[in-house]
């Protein structure tokens, strides 16, 4: 794919994106306080998934404190971190994935967030600093997982009551995990670059650690679900294999170091870790799509030549979202709604969306277009097709529903979520055993506590959506869910009050 700038495009491009921008975005469906709105929820959904101790300013206030003694059998703290969807357990690869994500929005789109840059930080740092711990607690080891998810789903219960094993899972020299250090260590050098000026200190600690990390993971290099195959699969199995991790943990390394060492590694690694590879899916398993866009930046911007098969990639997975395009590869349902799998299928939506976002700000940056065989597709096309996107999730769709918990007027009510579903323990505070809460799954009732922005799985391939608690495909959120959805919708606040 050839990239097309010249000295009318780098004048007229960004303005003619702006017009366009304003046009489309005020006849929306949705106001720019609607987006607000959105964003701050989409935020606050990370307190409902907390792990540990909790802090005074909790908001989400029917929580409780959990996990308190994670680690404490491997004599290591573990406390902290996010249990990853609607289940108790800490999951290594998604969490450092949704941390990753998260800081993305922020490096991205943070200028846009205003009153709510706070509160993700906050979300980030309450990872980051369980990713911290669970990369320092021994050497040569990274903690990447605590409880065992198949006695954790033989219950229905309350995190604040867990009595199933808190067994703490790590990868080491001997039984590597390329896949989930190096992701870890993408998370930790993303972040890094959030709190460069917030908090200098926090960001070098972060960012030496991110180093340390990716030097295990590339040096002992293995899928972590081999020697964690029983209690990673096949919830979170690297079905990618864990080239992807090192190319996207090191992309991350050299956007937060600026180190000439790290350029190099991707050149020089780059055609055996997927740089050639097309792939169409970007998700907590696959990372070669978000590597591409990641990395056509610094040719974009600062025309870094050993980088511009990446733009091209980049043009080739933008294009595979636009009917006629010889690299289209999307299935839509009948109501505009990206489509990949029956289960969990929004997280494929709202990564979509972010990476379509993020490429077009490159593109407008430089006044350039991507090209679709001998189509020129500028970006005010690829924030088309985003907004689409992300209308749909906020409730303009056939259903007339919002996948989003707490967002619009109508919106699902029972979550596949256990801290949802059962009584607060606030309000309940005896104990829930292991198998007594199943009777609140089962029930037709609403969820007696609202986890407020909580993106969930979505409808089918028909725009039906069963609101059903047991019907997990559809009804179950996740932080990597809502962590590039944070991105998408301070890019379109901004927009939105600027139109």
């Amino acid at each position: 794919m050839a990239f097309f700038v010249g000295p009318y495009s780098l004048m007229k491009l960004p303005i003619l994106c702006l017009i366009f921008c304003a046009i489309t975005l005020s006849s929306s469906a949705f106001t720019s306080q609607d987006y607000s709105d959105a964003l701050e929820k989409s935020i606050l959904f990370y307190e409902g998934q907390r792990s540990g101790k909790l802090p005074p300013d909790q908001r989400l206030k029917w929580r409780g404190d959990s996990g308190l003694s994670d680690g404490s059998s491997n004599n290591v703290d573990l406390v902290g971190g996010y249990y990853d969807a609607g289940d108790n357990v800490k999951f290594g690869l998604p969490m450092a994935f949704t941390t990753t994500m998260l800081s993305w929005s922020v490096v991205e789109f943070g200028g846009s967030m205003r009153n709510q840059i706070h509160n993700a930080r906050a979300a980030i740092r309450w990872s980051t600093d369980y990713l911290l711990k669970a990369a320092t607690a021994s050497p040569g080891t990274l903690y990447v997982q605590v409880g065992d998810p198949n006695k954790d789903h033989q219950c229905w219960e309350r995190p604040e009551d867990m009595d199933t094993p808190r067994n703490a899972y790590k990868v080491s020299t001997q039984s590597p995990g390329s896949d989930v250090a190096a992701e870890t260590a993408a998370a930790l050098a993303a972040a890094s670059i959030v709190f460069k000026e917030s908090d200098p200190s926090y960001s070098a600690k972060l960012l030496k650690t991110a180093m340390e990390v990716f030097d295990f993971a590339d040096k002992y290099r293995g899928a972590y679900s081999g020697p964690l195959s029983s209690v990673v699969c096949p919830f979170y199995c690297s079905y990618s294999g864990y080239q992807d991790e090192l190319l996207w943990g090191a992309s991350w390394l050299h956007r937060a170091s600026q180190k000439d060492s790290y350029l190099a590694y991707i050149e020089s690694n780059g055609r055996d870790m997927g740089r050639d590879d097309d792939a169409y899916s970007f998700s907590w398993d696959d990372k070669r799509p978000g590597t591409k866009i990641l990395l056509s930046k610094g040719f974009l911007e600062n025309n870094i030549q050993e980088l511009q098969p990446y733009k091209e990639h980049s043009d080739n997975y933008i294009c595979s979202f636009i009917q006629g395009s010889p690299n289209f590869q999307s299935q839509y349902t009948p109501g505009g709604l990206l489509y990949k799998t029956s289960s969990s299928n929004l997280q494929y939506v709202t990564s979509s969306a972010f990476l379509l976002l993020t490429y077009a700000n490159y593109l407008t940056s430089r006044g350039g277009f991507a090209s679709c065989g001998s189509t020129p597709v500028t970006a005010d096309k690829l924030i088309s097709i985003a907004k689409k996107q992300v209308d749909y999730i906020l409730g303009d769709n056939p259903a007339k529903m919002s996948y989003m918990v707490g967002f619009g007027k109508k919106y699902p009510l029972h979550v596949h979520h256990r801290g949802s579903s059962l009584p607060s323990v606030h309000e309940h505070p005896a104990h829930i055993a292991c198998g007594d809460g199943f009777h609140y799954l089962y029930s037709g009732s609403p969820d007696p506590n609202v986890l407020v922005g909580a993106v969930l799985g979505g409808p089918d391939d028909k725009d039906r959506f069963a609101d059903d608690r047991n019907n997990y495909q559809q009804s179950e959120p996740a932080t990597y869910i809502n962590a590039p959805f944070v991105g998408a919708l301070a890019f379109f606040s901004a927009k939105s009050t600027a139109s």
